[in-house]
């Protein structure tokens, strides 16, 4: 398997840490058979979550789930690179498509499950992009939606994002996921959160209006080997120091204390969401034990590249994509209910990311 991106080319697929996730989650205790026989619609399908997810679904074969995926892409020629294993398998399909357009059985096929994970995910791109930052998220969502209600589709999934809660009030330790913080909307930065706050009520909309089966995944910050070398979060931009032998550069002080899922994690969180979730409900994909302030983060993957942390602060465009809040953990128990079970915490998953890209 290919990981793939305009800066980097590396063997995933003969990597055995890589294959010994998605082999984990495909044989993760779910009610499959939901799946089986089925066309699975995936916006961002080379993403970082998009792309394993892919795999996840395919690898499922050996299970004897005849499942079969779409993936909306923006480039067609790069996907087949990144999958390239599946190259001459009929159960992935790749199309070039915007989903800021309208969509349809002519373009796309029918799908009985459509997952909308296409979005901005990074800084750089909120403050160059701001514009389809929020498309993406609203237009875009709606244009999956309307094609699940003309296709019946069973069940749409959209993946939203723990920047919904905003910046913490001061009055909890952990967002469940009917709280709402401060969102300052006359900002650039804004487009993100409100976008996404904006497409989950645009979900709700369509399952009373159109009676749409719809459950909303909220992911928080995602790290994994399929990251590309483009992303400037900055986990990734210290992973990415790391691998390169790097010392970390920490652009604040670092006392910022966020909740991350490693990228296996994730997908196993949203294929929770997805068979067993309940119509209309939320979900936070996140663990506790994932939680770690900024500057610990630096530290822990300094450690792994046996280099050290410095401090630099980031230019205009950079900081005008970051975000202000400095306290995001949350509460993941609700999808623990439903059977959900993290495998790695945050210095596994560090660890596993560092040494798989190595």
């Amino acid at each position: 398997m290919r990981f793939y991106n305009r800066e980097q080319k590396m063997n995933l697929y003969e990597n055995t840490l890589y294959m010994e996730d998605v082999n984990a989650v495909a044989a993760l205790a779910l009610p499959w058979e939901k799946l089986s026989g089925s066309t699975i619609l995936i916006s961002g399908a080379t993403g970082l979550i998009g792309s394993f997810l892919t795999d996840v679904l395919l690898a499922r074969r050996t299970a004897g789930d005849d499942i079969t995926v779409t993936g909306l892409c923006r480039d067609v020629e790069a996907a087949e690179e990144r999958f390239s294993f599946w190259k001459n398998d009929p159960r992935l399909r790749l199309l070039s498509h915007d989903i800021n357009q309208p969509l349809d059985a002519g373009i796309c096929g029918k799908a009985d499950y459509v997952l909308h994970l296409a979005s901005n995910t990074h800084p750089v791109q909120y403050a160059t992009d701001p514009i389809g930052t929020i498309t993406s998220n609203i237009l875009g969502l709606m244009n999956m939606l309307d094609y699940a209600c003309d296709c019946g589709s069973e069940r749409v999934l959209f993946a939203s994002s723990n920047e919904i809660y905003g910046e913490n009030r001061g009055d909890t330790e952990l967002f469940e996921e009917h709280y709402c913080g401060y969102i300052d909307s006359n900002t650039l930065r804004a487009g993100y959160p409100e976008s996404k706050r904006c497409g989950e009520a645009l979900v709700q909309a369509y399952i009373r209006q159109r009676g749409t089966d719809a459950v909303i995944a909220r992911l928080t910050r995602s790290y994994g080997p399929t990251m590309k070398m483009s992303d400037t979060k900055a986990i990734s931009q210290f992973i990415q120091k790391g691998i390169a032998g790097e010392d970390i550069v920490l652009k604040s002080a670092g006392e910022q204390y966020y909740s991350y899922t490693y990228v296996s994690d994730a997908a196993a969180g949203l294929l929770t969401v997805l068979l067993k979730g309940e119509c209309g409900a939320a979900y936070n994909i996140s663990d506790e034990a994932s939680d770690i302030k900024l500057k610990d983060l630096a530290a822990l993957i300094a450690g792994c590249a046996g280099r050290k942390v410095v401090f630099d602060l980031p230019d205009a465009t950079e900081a005008a994509g970051f975000s202000k809040a400095t306290k995001a953990r949350l509460d993941g128990s609700l999808l623990k209910t439903l059977g959900f079970v993290p495998r790695y915490d945050i210095k596994e998953g560090i660890h596993r990311t560092i040494e798989i890209l190595r």
